[in-house]
């Protein structure tokens, strides 16, 4: 049986609190108090991400592999979304068009309702703009599956385990060793930003964190950007 994960136990432990508190405020005796909680240690995560010659590959891959145009140029497009925003997989396949404006920001509403925006790059806005170009359907959705296309079901979107799958398929067929999901982008969006100098601040709101501490998780150097930084910085480097 699987063991839950020092995070997980404390967002239970996090919740029991917030209900203990609860309680206090209306009065209800409880045998313990909220501050008599106490979390775990969490574990410092390492996780690798792709190199960004591997993601730029893993990115255009439906090119190559996808032989239906419309699959290729609509799979293209989420990937490109997907790291030029680094928004997380419910959101990129919930994305409705009318949260796009013509500048490349899109209007997120993510976990807990929070509200965010999110900005596509140039190259995005051309892949998402070819796409939507052979779109002559009336799908509120940006991204909808071409399978059994005579459906008249209009709120019909692509389902995540298709696009997992899908991510991973072209990472096997491009001989990527390290793992890649949607989250892993995700996670490559701000380790990437924060490599290039990115405020961690910024990257908690792009994320749509509420913590920052959730966002040290994410932008923590790489350990291959850690050796450059000591190889080009390191007073007895000559």
């Amino acid at each position: 049986q699987a063991k839950l994960s020092s995070y997980s136990i404390n967002r239970i432990l996090s919740a029991l609190r917030s209900y203990l508190k609860f309680l206090n405020d209306v009065d209800y005796q409880s045998p313990i108090t909220a501050d008599a909680i106490k979390l775990l240690k969490t574990e410092k995560k390492n996780s690798q991400v792709p190199e960004m010659h591997e993601l730029i590959k893993l990115i255009e891959a439906p090119e190559t592999f996808e032989q239906n145009q419309a699959i290729k140029l609509r799979n293209r497009a989420m990937l490109e979304t997907l790291f030029a925003t680094g928004m997380r997989i419910s959101e990129l396949l919930s994305l409705k068009r009318d949260q796009l404006d013509l500048s490349g920001r899109i209007y997120i509403m993510g976990k807990g309702k929070k509200q965010r925006f999110v900005y596509l790059t140039p190259r995005a806005i051309i892949h998402l703009q070819h796409y939507l170009k052979i779109r002559h359907d009336d799908s509120e959705f940006m991204f909808i599956p071409y399978r059994g296309r005579n459906n008249p079901d209009k709120h019909k979107r692509i389902s995540p385990n298709y696009l997992q799958y899908k991510i991973k398929k072209y990472r096997e067929l491009l001989g990527i060793n390290v793992p890649v999901s949607a989250h892993s982008i995700r996670h490559s969006f701000a380790t990437y930003l924060a490599e290039n100098g990115a405020n961690p601040a910024a990257i908690q709101i792009l994320l749509g964190h509420e913590s920052l501490e959730t966002t040290t998780r994410y932008v923590h150097a790489s350990d291959r950007y850690a050796e450059k930084m000591h190889t080009k910085f390191h007073p007895l480097r000559k």
